[in-house]
């Protein structure tokens, strides 16, 4: 299972249209997850015309991102891995602890709100922040991640590049 994984896609300010580079990996994508920050649902439909999108809601999503099916924190299982999703995770200091603490049975943690991808395990646990394709603050680039799940194993998990 291919999994395409965003965050902080921030429309309209940010994302105008989808990033051209973006629309093979949407293509490729057996499921989409979005850990916030969406902004506006129009993403969301785009999104969802690609692979079945999970969405968490973000502290600058307008209510219509709630609407379209976006919770506080989502539990989902994909191929026997367990991924929990939120957008903002709290400061540096204690993370894994802490998202090990609100998703104990997770395998995988995914989240958003810095901007800054990460890709870290500690206290038993692997949590990865995509960053943003579209508003890369202080990063060289936009950015993505990509996940292989298959046979209850995640398999690979790497942030990409978009290119500028």
């Amino acid at each position: 299972m291919r999994v395409l994984v965003l965050s902080d896609t921030h429309s309209p300010r940010r994302w105008k249209a989808c990033p051209p580079a973006l629309l093979p990996r949407l293509e490729d994508a057996d499921v989409i997850l979005h850990a916030g920050d969406v902004c506006t649902p129009d993403v969301l439909d785009l999104l969802a015309t690609f692979a079945p999108v999970h969405v968490v809601l973000g502290n600058n999503d307008v209510p219509e991102v709630a609407e379209w099916g976006a919770p506080e924190t989502v539990e989902i299982e994909l191929e026997g891995v367990r991924i929990g999703m939120i957008h903002d995770s709290g400061q540096r200091q204690g993370r894994t602890a802490r998202l090990r603490r609100r998703f104990p049975t997770a395998d995988l943690v995914v989240f958003g709100h810095s901007h800054i991808p990460l890709d870290e395990t500690g206290d038993g646990l692997r949590i990865l922040n995509p960053g943003s394709p579209t508003d890369r603050r202080r990063q060289p680039a936009g950015t993505f991640a990509l996940l292989d799940v298959r046979d209850a194993t995640l398999v690979e998990a790497r942030i990409e590049q978009l290119p500028h």
